[in-house]
């Protein structure tokens, strides 16, 4: 499966459109990883818990929406877009969305 940011893909032609398509995950923190990112908080640095926690959450969401991609038949997706949400505190939504597509 394609799946690119761009509304087009290079050296591909587009024959139809399908549909929106989406993938989605909530996940939230842990106790032990916020009082390490508390101490990181107070001397600085990037908090490699949260940032994997994240990585693995919007891989998770673009996975899924591949999937409901495929449900359609689809050959590539485009146009992909992430975006998060806070559900409650301490936990976020990440949503992958993009256009499925059928290629020529």
């Amino acid at each position: 499966m394609i799946v690119v940011s761009t509304e087009n893909i290079p050296g591909k032609d587009i024959g139809e459109a399908l549909g929106i398509v989406r993938g989605s995950t909530v996940r939230s923190r842990n106790i032990g990883r916020d009082i390490f990112a508390g101490l990181k908080n107070i001397v600085g640095g990037e908090i490699e818990e949260y940032t994997k926690l994240l990585a693995d959450s919007r891989e998770q969401a673009m996975q899924r929406m591949v999937q409901d991609a495929e449900k359609l038949g689809a050959d590539a997706v485009v146009n992909v877009r992430f975006t998060t949400s806070a559900v409650q505190q301490g936990s976020a939504e990440i949503l992958a969305y993009g256009t499925a597509v059928k290629l020529k």
